[in-house]
């Protein structure tokens, strides 16, 4: 009995194709919409979120972490400077994966589904932390002595005050999938092309890291765990075992000139059967 392991299995028609494609599509609103419904169980949770924070931030500074205000403090040097950077959190989350993910599911369709996988597990794994853990991020916390800067700058993704947000759970700054998220991109990336350029990828997370800080919106410990989680992940969730072929890189070696075939690859002898292909050889047997 045969199934595809890749989204672009053998071609089987564009209705196929099709169908695919919004499968694809329902099961990763599917499970978008069931992470979101689950974070705004936790919105309530107030007191807790703020001891939860506190316990936080004290246990930063018994690590000697650096200090969140530190980062702030270099984006407050220009109003143009900390815009910037409440925009790139705004905006460059969702539609930076999703293009990622539409690029695999086009061009890497065996390590499209690898890194579904692993985002799947990371985001399953995130939304149970955020119920069991609520926490309060560094802008809503006193003792931090930070800027909300998206609410004093713009632009803002959230309410000003928490018990106003419905379609947002303030509540759920650990782990931090802004850096989660950003840096299975860059690591798929990575793993998906063979560019001399390619862990250039990894200032993608670098950037989020500081911006996800600078704007008090993530401890350091944020994304620690989240880091944490996506290790964890990709311990549980194999690599694909395919090889799929780079289309920037060209096509591959010319062949033989005396023989017409590739470089080495078997040439037949006359009077001898040629063997049956791996693909036709599986297909007889299912």
């Amino acid at each position: 009995m045969s199934s595809h392991t890749t989204p672009a299995g053998p071609a089987a028609g564009p209705r196929a194709a099709r169908r695919r494609l919004i499968r694809e599509l329902l099961l990763v609103a599917g499970f978008f919409t069931v992470y979101k419904a689950g974070r705004l169980l936790s919105t309530d949770r107030t007191e807790e979120a703020f001891r939860n924070a506190a316990r936080i931030w004290d246990a930063e500074r018994f690590l000697h972490l650096p200090g969140e205000g530190a980062i702030q403090r270099l984006l407050l040097h220009g109003d143009a400077l900390v815009t910037t950077a409440n925009t790139y959190y705004a905006g460059v989350h969702f539609p930076a994966t999703a293009l990622f993910l539409i690029w695999l599911y086009i061009r890497r369709p065996a390590h499209y589904l690898w890194t579904r996988r692993v985002l799947a597990g990371l985001t399953g794994a995130a939304l149970a932390l955020h119920l069991a853990f609520p926490l309060a991020p560094p802008r809503l916390l006193d003792a931090a002595r930070l800027i909300d800067t998206a609410q004093v700058y713009g632009p803002t993704v959230y309410k000003a005050a928490p018990a106003e947000d419905t379609l947002a759970n303030q509540f759920a700054a650990m782990p931090s999938l802004h850096f989660g998220w950003a840096l299975m991109l860059a690591l798929g990336m990575i793993a998906a092309t063979s560019s001399r350029w390619r862990f250039l990828w990894l200032l993608h997370p670098l950037l989020t890291l500081l911006v996800i800080v600078g704007t008090a919106n993530h401890y350091w410990l944020d994304a620690v765990v989240a880091a944490v989680l996506l290790w964890a992940a990709l311990l549980l969730i194999p690599k694909p075992r395919t090889s799929e072929p780079d289309p920037d890189q060209g096509a591959g070696p010319a062949p033989d000139r005396r023989t017409g075939s590739e470089p080495g690859q078997d040439i037949p002898v006359q009077g001898l059967p040629r063997p049956r292909s791996a693909d036709a050889a599986v297909g007889a047997g299912q």
